[in-house]
């Protein structure tokens, strides 16, 4: 994540010692010893141990308004961040600061009359406990304890507002399921409504989640608790996190929805999707800000959690958790608190529910609508046919045409060798040579492209299971390739059903193992999915383009699967297969 660093110097002001508080929400704030922040008087700060309800300690820091260094008299709302990812930590002999994260803009609410607390998650940062599971009920029970704790003190309102991105989004939505009585606001971002459909797309597993666990010693390096002078007791909760159930094997281990997860005893998938809480994440007492940008994963999870959780919704260019630069979300972040929080009518309620940036060129729009993205827009389906169109020769596999698909067959051999450096490819680059291409002709006129587009393909496998990649792209005359959309979809996982939540009318794979079945080697099969969504202007002169894989670069379990899934893929073109795409206006080829 961003951030500033800032060096650390600590000023102890008031008792010498800070003794453990408890969870008891009535309790006074006499061990509530802060210090100022040396580059900044208007805030002060303390760190505090908490036990939590089964008498873990968390490690929680608290910042206040102050001026010159002491904290301002009276109650202020909460704004609060529980993180895996170590609030406070030392980098080369400085500090690094959830509070300055430029994603979140934590210290500007802080100087804007907030209280805003940040805390590791049991085992992690400095935090003692060991992780059950990757944002559990177990975390979300002891984000509802410090959460109440908050609104007890006697310097705030007793009103809590939750943010984050990315895990820590999905931290905000796990607490807010718990339903703290305190918690009155949430603003997350790029995370998801339904973990099994994120964490295993289609059945299959991909970058996200899948990384190897961080050594301990990276928790060593958390800035200790302001009690902890000698990080006795940050040694002592590290070595707690010897006891982490590890993530990576946690998910592998679960291959269907309803999978008993070998690790905690549970249907793990279950416990953790947002959407099995959505009755309590529903409540009129909880008000739903989220966002994600076009270049990410999970902002297909998000625009579906705006459309099931009523939440206001704002989608903008860049890539994961990245501030887009064409609208203030730390601006918007402060509005939505503002009225929720603190009662200011900013006409936040009276402006459209929805907006988007939609690219055009290397510029773009905002949008502001009353209704999600692609929402009452009707698909155009482009077929991709086996026959040669005038594309150039580097394209000249197959034609992506509206008319006369021509049937033919595409036989390929999978490509493990897509595997990248990047530690996260956050959006998948161009896989040319990877599979096979459909390329349509020149557009006559630029085409909007609004929604998610669906892919439907009709394919054979010499085995019984494999995985299809699909990629919707924009090439343009000089041959430059850009990545528009892309899902992913196993052999095994392509039945589709009736999802348990508003799932926008797309194509929905339970995962559920009953659904789950091996292909026929041979036999043809159709697969159906969604393609990550986009609102995006293709110029004039440029062509589309569908390529499928067998292999993406987001796996990070290549080499272990490549002997375990089917060698070849035979795509059968023509009718059968074909991709339907939300253009905004009917789409015209040269």
């Amino acid at each position: 994540m961003a951030t500033r660093r800032f060096a650390f110097r600590q000023a102890v002001l008031g008792a010498a010692a800070l003794a453990l508080v408890t969870v008891d929400t009535a309790a006074p704030a006499q061990n509530d010893v802060h210090s100022a922040v040396a580059d900044d008087p208007g805030v002060v700060r303390s760190s505090i141990y908490l036990p939590v309800r089964d008498g873990t300690r968390l490690a929680v820091n608290i910042y206040r308004p102050a001026e010159n260094g002491r904290a301002r008299e009276g109650r202020y709302p909460v704004v609060f961040a529980f993180t895996p990812y170590r609030a406070r930590y030392y980098k080369d002999g400085e500090v690094v600061d959830l509070i300055d994260s430029t994603t979140f803009g934590l210290r500007g609410l802080v100087h804007a009359g907030y209280v805003v607390a940040t805390a590791d998650v049991r085992g992690k940062g400095a935090s003692f406990g060991a992780r059950r599971g990757f944002l559990d009920q177990t975390e979300a029970r002891d984000g509802y304890d410090i959460v109440q704790w908050l609104a007890a003190r006697p310097y705030t309102t007793g009103k809590v507002g939750i943010t984050g991105c990315s895990y820590l989004g999905g931290s905000a939505m796990l607490v807010a399921g718990t339903l703290p009585p305190a918690l009155k606001a949430v603003f997350a971002a790029a995370t998801d409504l339904d973990k099994y459909a994120f964490v295993r797309n289609g059945g299959i597993t991909a970058q996200f989640n899948t990384r190897p666990d961080e050594p301990l010693d990276v928790d060593l390096a958390s800035v200790p608790v302001d009690a902890d002078r000698g990080g006795a007791l940050l040694k002592a909760a590290v070595a707690e996190h010897a006891r982490n159930t590890p993530m990576a094997p946690l998910w592998a281990g679960m291959p269907y929805r309803d999978s008993v997860s070998p690790l905690t005893g549970t249907r793990f998938w279950e416990e953790v999707g947002p959407y099995t809480h959505l009755a309590r994440l529903r409540s009129p007492q909880l008000a739903w800000y989220v966002w994600g940008n076009w270049n990410d994963e999970p902002t297909e999870q998000i625009i579906q959690a705006a459309a099931n959780l009523d939440a206001k919704l704002i989608v903008g260019p860049g890539s994961h958790c990245e501030p887009p630069k064409v609208f203030d979300i730390v601006g918007e972040q402060r509005r939505f608190f503002d009225h929720y929080l603190k009662g200011i009518d900013n006409g936040i309620e009276r402006e459209p529910r929805y907006a988007w940036w939609r690219e055009e060129g290397q510029g773009g729009t905002m949008v502001h609508r009353a209704t999600l993205p692609g929402a009452g827009i009707a698909r155009t389906t482009l077929f991709l046919s086996a026959a040669p169109n005038d594309a150039p020769a580097a394209f000249d596999r197959g034609s992506l045409a509206a008319t006369a698909p021509r049937a033919g067959t595409h036989p390929f051999k999978v490509d493990y060798s897509v595997a990248t450096k990047d530690y996260f490819q956050f959006w998948p680059s161009a896989l040319d040579g990877k599979g096979v291409t459909y390329t349509s002709r020149p557009l006559a006129a630029d085409a909007a492209i609004e929604g998610y587009p669906v892919l439907t393909v009709r394919a054979a496998i010499d085995g019984r299971d494999a995985n299809l990649f699909g990629y919707l792209e924009e090439v343009d005359p000089a041959g430059k390739v850009t990545m528009l959309a892309f899902g992913r979809l196993a052999f095994s996982h392509r039945k589709t059903g009736k999802a348990p939540y508003d799932h926008l009318g797309l194509p929905y794979h339970s995962g559920l193992k009953a659904d789950v079945a091996p292909a026929v080697p041979g036999r043809a099969e159709t697969l159906s999915f969604a393609l990550s969504p986009r609102a995006y202007t293709v110029p004039a002169g440029h062509r589309l383009r569908v390529t499928i894989t067998g292999a993406d670069p987001r796996q990070r379990n290549l080499a272990a699967i490549r002997d375990t899934l089917a060698p070849t893929i035979t795509v059968f073109g023509g009718a059968p297969s074909h991709i339907a795409i939300p253009f905004t206006a009917p789409v015209r080829f040269r």
